[in-house]
C-alpha cells in the first residue's frame, strides 16, 4: 500500500537539500486513538483524538539538527527544513551521526486487522460494559468499578531519507481494562485485569472481568506475614514490571554513557540459567512489532540474555556506530515530535515448560506475589529495590491465605541469579511481558 504521505516527506527532504543539508530524513507519524470508559452500565467518558506530523532530521559539517511541524503546506516543510537547520548550527559536531541506507529486504507483517476498524462504536462501549456486569456477577461483593475501558488505536508512519529509504507501514491495535474494588465489612480490596493485542476478535471481555473480579475478591481479609526469607513467586504481571527496570540497563546507550549495571559484562552469567531475555520487534501479533524502527532499519529480533549469559545490548544507528557493530532495529520513536532513542520494541522473558499450578505446587511455605507498590523508586543505575508487596502465602504447595503490607528488598543481579523455575504462561502486558517466575529466596518483611 502506498503511502498518502511520501509526497511530503520526500518534498521535505528535498527542500533540506536545497537548504544545505549534506542529509535529511523526515519521519511522517498518523496516529488515531479511541477511548470509552463505562460505568454503572452508562458512558462515563468517550474520546476519540488524533495526532498528525512530521519530524525533520538534518545533517550539516557533521552536525545534527531536529524539528518538526503539524502543518504539510509547502511553506511550512521549507520554514521547518530551516528550523532544523538553525538547531543543527548550534549543535556539537559528531561525525558517529548518520542515517541509515535501505535495507535489502524488511520483514512482512499483518500488522493491521480491519475488525478494529469495521466494528461498531455501539459494539465497543457494549464490550466494556460486558466486562463490567461480568465483573459484578462474578462475587456480590464487589463494590465498585473505578474503570471499565475499551481502546483502540490506528497508526501508520511514513519515512523517507536523502540515502534513498522509502519506506510505509499501517498498524492498529485494540485492548481492555478494568480496576475494581472488593468490599467485605472494613475491609476493600482492589483488583485489576487488562488485555492489549492486534486482533479484535481475541478481546475477550468476560474474562477481564471474572479476572479482576477474582484478583480483589481472593485478597478479602488479606493481613501482614511474618518476615522472613523464602521463596518468592512473581506472577506475570509483578515479573513484567521487573523488566521496566531491565529495559534501560540492557541499552547501548545506557552503557555507553556509563549508566548501566550491565556495562562490560557480556559474555558473563548475568542471571540463572533458566532466564531467556528478548526483544523482537517481528513477533507476530506483538502490540510493539513494526517492520522498521524509527529511523528506517528492518526490526529484528535481538537475544539479549540467553541460559542467564549476557548476550549483546540493544542498539540504534548512532549507538551501533560508536560500538562498530550493527544497528539491532531499536531506534524507537515516541511520535514524530522527538528523533530516535534507544529503545525496547517486544521485551520479554522467554517462556518455560512447567505450569503456573506446578510451580506453586512445589513450594512448602512462600510468597506468592500478585502487585507490588513503588517500583518506580528502584534504581536502574545499581539495581537495588525495595517495593511494597502483596498477595498469597503460599503452605503445602495451596494458596493458604491473603498477605499485605509486606516488602521485598534485593538487587535485580541476585534476583535473576535466583530464578529457579519460569512458567509457561508468557503473558504481555503492553510492549513487556514475562510468565509466571520463581525465585529460590528472598528477603521479606513483615511485621
Amino acid at each position: 500500500m502506498e503511502s498518502r504521505y511520501g509526497k511530503y516527506a520526500e518534498g521535505a527532504v528535498q527542500k533540506a537539500a536545497k537548504l544545505g543539508a549534506d542529509m535529511a530524513e523526515a519521519y511522517i507519524g498518523n496516529s488515531k486513538e479511541l477511548v470509552v470508559d463505562v460505568r454503572n452500565g452508562s458512558i462515563e467518558t468517550m474520546k476519540l483524538a488524533e495526532d498528525r506530523g512530521m519530524g525533520i532530521r538534518v545533517f550539516a559539517g557533521g552536525k545534527t539538527g531536529f524539528a518538526f511541524t503539524t502543518d504539510f503546506g509547502d511553506s511550512a516543510l521549507e520554514e521547518v527544513a530551516r528550523q532544523a537547520l538553525a538547531n543543527a548550527s548550534c549543535a556539537e559536531p559528531d561525525p558517529l551521526r548518520t542515517l541509515p541506507v535501505p535495507a535489502p529486504s524488511y520483514p512482512q507483517m499483518d500488522l493491521f486487522d480491519p475488525g478494529i476498524k469495521n466494528a461498531a462504536v455501539e459494539q465497543k462501549i457494549e464490550m466494556a460494559k460486558s466486562m463490567e456486569n461480568e465483573a459484578r456477577a462474578f462475587d456480590k461483593r464487589i463494590s465498585v468499578i473505578e474503570s471499565s475501558t475499551y481502546q483502540d488505536g490506528e497508526v501508520e508512519v511514513t519515512l523517507f531519507n536523502s540515502k534513498g529509504t522509502s519506506l510505509h507501514y499501517l498498524g492498529a491495535y485494540c485492548g481492555m481494562y478494568i480496576a475494581l474494588v472488593a468490599g467485605q465489612g472494613e475491609d476493600s480490596q482492589t483488583g485489576f485485569a487488562l488485555g492489549y493485542g492486534l486482533r479484535f476478535a481475541e478481546l475477550d471481555p468476560s474474562k477481564f472481568g471474572r479476572q479482576a473480579a477474582e484478583r480483589a475478591v481472593r485478597m478479602l481479609g488479606a493481613k501482614p506475614g511474618a518476615t522472613q526469607k523464602a521463596p518468592v513467586i512473581l506472577d506475570p504481571y509483578v515479573a513484567t514490571g521487573f523488566l521496566g527496570m531491565l529495559a534501560p540497563a540492557l541499552s547501548a546507550e545506557a552503557v555507553q554513557k556509563g549508566r548501566s549495571l550491565f556495562a562490560g559484562k557480556v559474555g558473563q552469567q548475568v542471571g540463572s540459567g533458566n532466564i531467556n531475555l528478548v526483544d523482537d520487534g517481528t513477533l507476530k501479533d506483538g502490540i510493539s512489532s513494526a517492520p522498521f524502527d524509527g529511523e528506517g532499519v528492518p526490526t529484528s529480533r535481538t537475544v539479549l540474555i540467553e541460559g542467564g549469559v549476557l548476550k549483546c545490548f540493544l542498539h540504534n544507528t548512532y549507538t551501533a556506530a560508536k560500538d562498530k557493530v550493527l544497528s539491532t532495529g531499536n531506534g524507537v520513536r515516541g511520535s514524530f515530535k522527538g528523533t530516535p532513542e534507544v529503545g525496547t520494541t517486544n521485551f520479554f522473558i522467554e517462556p518455560g515448560a512447567k505450569k503456573p499450578e506446578e510451580i506453586i505446587g512445589e513450594i512448602n511455605n512462600g510468597f506468592y506475589v500478585t502487585e507490588v507498590m513503588g517500583m518506580h523508586t528502584a534504581n536502574p543505575i545499581s539495581g537495588d529495590f525495595s517495593v511494597g508487596a502483596s498477595g498469597l502465602w503460599i503452605e503445602n504447595g495451596k494458596p493458604a491465605r491473603p498477605v499485605r503490607g509486606m516488602a521485598i528488598a534485593g538487587n535485580i543481579t541476585d534476583l535473576l541469579k535466583s530464578v529457579d523455575a519460569v512458567g509457561s504462561d508468557l503473558q504481555f502486558f503492553g510492549g513487556k511481558g514475562a510468565p509466571t517466575i520463581r525465585v529460590s529466596a528472598m528477603s521479606i518483611s513483615g511485621h
